[in-house]
């Protein structure tokens, strides 16, 4: 409990397998849940009837292009079974920071050129720490996950951290499992190299190369 959201907090938070979340009227919370829920790239499944959705080309995705209008429209969606957002202002600023520094990504989904979904999440080492994701059409959102984390899989990434469970991601492969095994894989990924800076761009065979 406690503490602040400055970038060198956070990294050092995600570092540790850490995170914040928490209300808008309570103090900063920290958590290191266990066990973990994670999704590695090679596990990931992809519904069939989402693959024909992707190879009809109805979506197209952009990396860093739009963060901060997706954190906020994250932080504005409303979601079934919760009231109101842990994503405060506090944390659109911390996490926009990171983004600023190039830790924190967002990948954008349209449909005929409007944004309709997306998600965002922080990167280090070889390791993405998924945060929220948010969806304006029908399966925008999924759409986006699978591209994302073909994306992350081609760039070598280890782990896709998911912190707690839901049916959704686990619809597309991620599991628990234990804090301690979490954290020792999390220190393998640490070692790998950051891509850290902007993703918007830096890859040209993005998304051409992502095997739809």
């Amino acid at each position: 409990m406690g503490g602040n959201l400055s970038p060198g907090m956070l990294l050092s938070a995600y570092s540790q397998g850490i995170f914040p979340w928490y209300a808008e009227d309570s103090p900063i919370l920290w958590w290191s849940p266990d066990p973990r829920f994670v999704l590695f790239p090679e596990e990931l499944h992809v519904p069939r009837s989402l693959e024909r959705i992707l190879r009809k080309g109805i979506f197209t995705f952009t990396l860093d292009a739009r963060f901060i209008d997706v954190i906020t429209a994250c932080s504005r969606t409303p979601r079934t079974n919760q009231e109101g957002t842990w994503i405060t202002d506090e944390m659109i600023e911390a996490y926009t920071e990171l983004h600023r520094l190039g830790y924190a990504h967002s990948l954008e989904v349209y449909r005929e050129g409007q944004l309709s979904g997306g998600l965002y999440g922080v990167s280090l080492g070889s390791a993405f720490f998924g945060e929220s994701m948010f969806s304006w059409a029908p399966n925008a959102s999924k759409a986006g996950l699978v591209v994302l984390v073909r994306f992350l899989k081609m760039k070598g990434f280890r782990l896709i951290d998911s912190q707690v469970y839901t049916n959704n991601l686990a619809r597309f492969g991620a599991r628990n499992i234990s804090r301690i095994q979490y954290l020792t894989i999390l220190r393998e990924a640490l070692r790998d190299s950051t891509l850290r800076g902007s993703w918007n761009g830096a890859f040209p065979e993005f998304p051409s190369s992502i095997s739809l």
